[in-house]
């Protein structure tokens, strides 16, 4: 096992004029306990306790500049400070919350005063969001965060550490690529072809996505229904409940595709690439509504960060045409039933097959052909902003009050 410790940077969207206030003061009132303890010389954590408590700040932030200061003056030697330090919080600060059903997913609680914290809707960088789903389901650990201003726009930084199982050295060449079809119909379909080169044990959780597409509808017909008749707090209530569940599927079913991935000597996961999926998804609002709060973006990052975590990479490739395209001729065909694929070509042996796993299948082989795609895309943007909020995290009572 390998200890791994990763910075993740997430873009707090679009703060309202209230919420930038409050993150100016906690800036503003951070940078005076700063150079306040730093000009006294303060080279222990008591000494600079005496200094900082009396500012209106939370004790996350307090503790983080007890550590911080004598730091600065005793190991650092830091003769004086610039302006434009981060505020920094300790590991027990800040929390994140997932919304999937929502277009902005994320939020994230910044402690503000003693009394209460903001929640902010946030965007990550999309190549950390298995980074991410690890720290919300506790399966890394999060460390000191940090608040900053860039170019008039607020960031956090989040230091992220988990273990990783050491990876096998086996070349790109020596590995079996595992094609992974998400999809609604089966909620996720794995498949590989043998060392004849046919298609061998794919696996279909289509019994999980019919109970993902009955959770999603309750949810979406209740909630509607209490909003309507002014229960806001009862269907956020529910709303939870009912994605608690679709998220305890999404864990026990991307656990499961790591463990066949592990019985496949020299695995590596193949993924359709998320940026293509996001791009594409113009289907008008009700479908668009429909694909977005699917949870692609989570499945996928559920089955990087577990699959890293047994030491089993991860590649993505260029989805286009891979549940159209016959595995076996490369012939483009159709899908008379939304579970079954027929070729087009009459002198091809596949005539029809199980769609899912046809996708899989071609999914794999764009790995196998050289199509796999870096996930360092530094234009690509899940748009996170730009969708209207569902349901967010509520800041604390005593700031709901000035709102």
């Amino acid at each position: 096992m390998t200890e791994f410790t990763k910075t993740l940077e997430l873009k707090l969207v679009a703060p309202n004029a209230h919420k930038r206030q409050k993150l100016r003061e906690t800036r503003e009132a951070y940078q005076n306990a700063l150079h306040d303890a730093f000009d006294a010389g303060c080279t222990t954590q008591t000494e600079a306790n005496d200094v900082v408590v009396n500012y209106d700040l939370s004790g996350y932030a307090k503790n983080a500049l007890k550590k911080y200061v004598p730091q600065l003056t005793t190991t650092d030697n830091a003769g004086e400070l610039h302006d434009d330090h981060p505020v920094r919080f300790t590991n027990e600060g800040l929390r994140l919350d997932h919304k999937p059903e929502n277009a902005i997913e994320w939020y994230v609680k910044i402690p503000h005063h003693e009394d209460y914290h903001l929640w902010m809707p946030a965007q990550p960088n999309p190549e950390q969001r298995d980074w991410l789903e690890a720290l919300n389901a506790g399966d890394a650990e999060m460390g000191e965060s940090r608040l900053f201003e860039r170019d008039g726009t607020w960031f956090i930084h989040v230091t992220a550490t988990r273990d990783v199982e050491d990876g096998s050295e086996a070349s790109a060449e020596e590995r079996t690529p595992i094609g992974v079809d998400i999809g609604e119909a089966s909620l996720v379909t794995v498949c590989h072809r043998d060392d004849h080169s046919s298609p061998t044990a794919p696996e279909l959780w289509a019994d999980e996505g019919k109970t993902v597409r009955r959770l999603r509808k309750t949810y979406f017909t209740a909630t509607r229904r209490l909003q309507t008749r002014g229960s806001e707090r009862i269907a956020e209530s529910f709303g939870d409940d009912l994605w608690n569940q679709i998220d305890d599927v999404f864990h026990r079913v991307t656990r499961e595709v790591v463990e066949y991935a592990e019985s496949v000597e020299n695995p590596v996961l193949v993924l359709d690439d998320l940026t293509y999926i996001r791009e594409s998804m113009d289907y008008g609002e009700y479908m668009n509504r429909r694909l977005h709060g699917w949870g692609f973006a989570k499945l996928h990052a559920q089955i990087r960060y577990k699959a890293v975590e047994k030491g089993i990479p991860v590649e993505t490739v260029t989805p286009r045409n891979t549940s159209k395209e016959c595995h076996a001729c490369g012939e483009v065909g159709h899908r008379p039933r939304q579970a079954t694929f027929k070729c087009s070509n009459d002198a091809c042996w596949v005539g029809e097959y199980q769609a899912d796993v046809n996708g899989a299948v071609n999914i794999a082989d764009r790995y196998l052909s050289g199509e796999s795609r870096s996930r360092e895309h530094p234009n690509d943007d899940d748009s996170a902003e730009d969708g209207a909020r569902l349901t967010a995290p509520q800041d604390s009572q005593a700031d709901a009050e000035v709102q």
